[in-house]
């Protein structure tokens, strides 16, 4: 099996970092949806809650922080994947490479594109 095209590899690494763009945006959701359930608990508990509840409460929220702080190096990379799959799409339709396999690589090269601004930390 041949090893694969550079204009492969740096589709098959915006589709990666897509993915996990993705991922890290579910997780936060999870995690923010568990945050808003713990505080509305707290609140309706009132005097009566115990110690226990404000520390899951804020291990919670250093969860959710540290899930924030993924995005800003996340988009980076992927701006980085990006920029390096378009050169290789330039290159490639110049040595008139597999249809294929630049159809592939714009399609990837979109979702990149496509991938939304940060959450604010």
């Amino acid at each position: 099996m041949p090893a694969p095209s550079p204009l492969t590899i740096a589709t098959q690494s915006v589709n990666r970092l897509v993915k996990e763009e993705k991922y890290h945006r579910k997780e936060l959701t999870v995690q923010s949806e568990r945050v808003k359930k713990l505080e509305t608990e707290l609140k309706a508990a009132g005097d009566s809650a115990d110690g226990n509840a404000e520390f899951v409460l804020k291990q919670e929220q250093k969860a959710m922080d540290e899930t924030k702080a993924v995005f800003a190096p996340l988009n980076e990379r992927i701006n980085e994947a990006i920029q390096r799959l378009e050169e290789q799409i330039a290159t490639a339709e110049s040595e008139g490479a597999d249809a294929g396999e630049i159809k592939r690589a714009k399609e990837a090269l979109e979702l990149g594109k496509g991938v939304e601004e940060p959450p604010v930390a």
